[in-house]
């Protein structure tokens, strides 16, 4: 591989607890991913950032991060040249609707009583999904989300939370994203990577949920970090990509491992048999 662009979710992979870039998992404070960032900087690679966070949540972040652009709400809006240029992506949604019905929203949370809720203040000001929070089997919403004359919505895992959100749930809940189908991380790294005239092989993705998983059938190579293999379907579907690599470190730690590798196969990094000089 000649890795040019990295896509990095964002929460429970590239920062830590609270979102803080330079917090371990276990709370203690870390230099390593900042490092890390650097290092990429310096090897040229461009940086994409990849979440279910809003537009203008990852435009204050591409800024901090340097990225060269981002992907929004899960992949329904791809931010390029500091965000002066994007494309909406509504996959399947039909053209007379604009938006997931308010009423279809009040509907599937009032099937799953104390299951499933609005992630509340985070569903705020989204231009596509929804932003839902519990625990539901997510095939079975889906098809009952057609039995509804919604076979054009699926609803995405986008992984772990804290279980202060929901502490009478009984489990840890999890972040879900209503979305039409068609809408995915995956298909908006496929879109963003023709955009920027790359070939797969020239990509690496790193992330923690199911939802990040979708990233790995459109580049080279997919890190997961450790914390992702607490999410209770990952680790069946890892069969289903191949092209994907679980890190020993957990969030940042495990995210600057991912980065340092594609450092090492940017263009221009000494290769094996011919080593940097020194000085």
């Amino acid at each position: 591989m000649s890795v040019n662009v990295i896509y990095t979710d964002l929460d429970g992979t590239m920062v830590g607890p609270g979102g803080s870039f330079f917090r371990a998992e276990d709370g203690s404070s870390t230099l390593d991913p900042a490092r890390a960032l650097v290092e990429l900087h310096d090897a040229g690679i461009q940086l994409v950032l990849v979440s279910g966070r809003t537009r203008p949540q990852l435009i204050e972040a591409a800024s901090i991060f340097g990225a060269d652009g981002f992907i929004a709400e899960l992949g329904a809006i791809v931010g390029w040249d500091q965000a002066r240029q994007s494309e909406l992506l509504r996959g399947t949604m039909p053209a007379e609707f604009d938006a997931v019905p308010s009423e279809l929203i009040a509907a599937i949370t009032a099937r799953y009583p104390g299951r499933l809720e609005l992630h509340r203040p985070w569903h705020r000001n989204r231009e596509v999904d929804v932003m839902l929070r519990g625990a539901v089997d997510a095939a079975e919403a889906d098809a009952w989300l057609a039995e509804q004359g919604f076979g054009w919505l699926r609803l995405r895992d986008n992984g772990l939370i804290s279980p202060a959100h929901m502490p009478d749930l009984g489990v840890r809940p999890h972040v879900y994203h209503l979305v039409p189908d068609g809408v995915g991380k995956g298909e908006a790294v496929g879109f963003d990577l023709a955009r920027r005239g790359f070939a797969p092989d020239e990509a690496v993705a790193i992330g923690d949920s199911a939802s990040d998983l979708g990233m790995a059938r459109y580049v080279g190579r997919m890190h997961l970090v450790a914390n992702a293999m607490r999410h209770p379907h990952i680790p069946g579907l890892l069969a289903n990509y191949p092209n994907t690599v679980v890190e020993e470190g957990a969030v940042g730690i495990g995210w600057a491992t991912a980065v340092r590798v594609a450092v090492a196969e940017a263009p221009g990094a000494p290769s094996a048999t011919e080593p940097a000089l020194a000085g």
